[in-house]
């Protein structure tokens, strides 16, 4: 098993990987429902107001900062201002299960020796994030060392001195106090599309592939272990509620894409 089975498959488990996606498109919904070219928002308040509902999100569902209590929190508290499907999709995790783990100026939670911090970037560009222009701590994380075997590389020319004095003085590699990944998330504000990876990042000096490996968190089965706020069964029968209005986004607002990407 490499390392992106192993990790998928002990992140999955115990629906910390499904808190994410939860946590993601609770953000992503809210987001679209309230942007508006016409009330003044733009793209920074596009970038900026889904990363703080992420933030969010991901609070509630791992019972962290102010959701945290060993005996879970009040309710009130809990689903205030979530859309009702969210209130019953809404992953049911033990609290303490995941803790708050932030690293230098990034947020981050953990989950046993593992850490995740989050980056945004352009919708269709997860594949092409340049993490050498990203942030000090971004870019320390992906200095980590892949644990999968290790490809030749251009060190591979030189003698092992030399290597260790040249590859330290252009990568500056170094330890985290724990292992670190990465969520990456985008969100096209015309269509909606949204996309969500986890993985380790790759410092792509010159371009080149962003990714060690990533995994698409969208894409993933369900996790059983959804919260019901009541004891109301869920209807067994065909909607009689009209549809929601569909409020079409003009083509003015494609220059907007996701410019602000938010990389603390």
């Amino acid at each position: 098993m490499n390392e992106q089975e192993d990790i998928i498959t002990h992140l999955g488990g115990p629906g910390i990987l499904a808190g994410l996606s939860w946590a993601y498109r609770s953000a992503c919904g809210r987001t679209l429902d309230t942007y508006s070219e016409a009330d003044g928002h733009d793209g920074s308040w596009f970038g900026n107001t889904r990363h703080t509902l992420l933030r969010n999100r991901l609070n509630r569902v791992f019972s962290c900062d102010r959701y945290a209590g060993d005996e879970g929190v009040d309710e009130d508290l809990l689903y205030a201002e979530l859309a009702a499907k969210d209130r019953v999709t809404m992953p049911n995790l033990d609290p303490g299960l995941v803790r708050l783990a932030d690293l230098q100026s990034s947020p981050g939670w953990a989950f046993e020796q593992y850490r995740f911090l989050l980056a945004s970037c352009k919708y269709g560009a997860i594949d092409q994030i340049p993490w050498p222009s990203k942030s000090p701590t971004k870019q320390r994380v992906a200095r980590q060392f892949s644990p999968d075997p290790r490809q030749p590389t251009l060190f591979d020319w030189f003698v092992e001195e030399e290597v260790d004095g040249l590859e330290a003085a252009l990568v500056n590699r170094d330890e985290l106090d724990l292992v670190t990944f990465v969520v990456a998330h985008s969100l096209d504000p015309i269509t909606g599309k949204m996309e969500l990876v986890f993985g380790r990042p790759k410092l792509n000096f010159g371009g080149g592939a962003a990714w060690h490996w990533r995994q698409d968190l969208l894409s993933l089965p369900p996790f059983h272990g959804n919260r019901r706020i009541d004891d109301t069964p869920l209807p067994t029968g065909p909607s009689t509620v009209p549809d929601a209005p569909v409020r079409l986004r003009r083509a003015t607002e494609e220059r907007l894409g996701d410019r602000a990407s938010v990389d603390k």
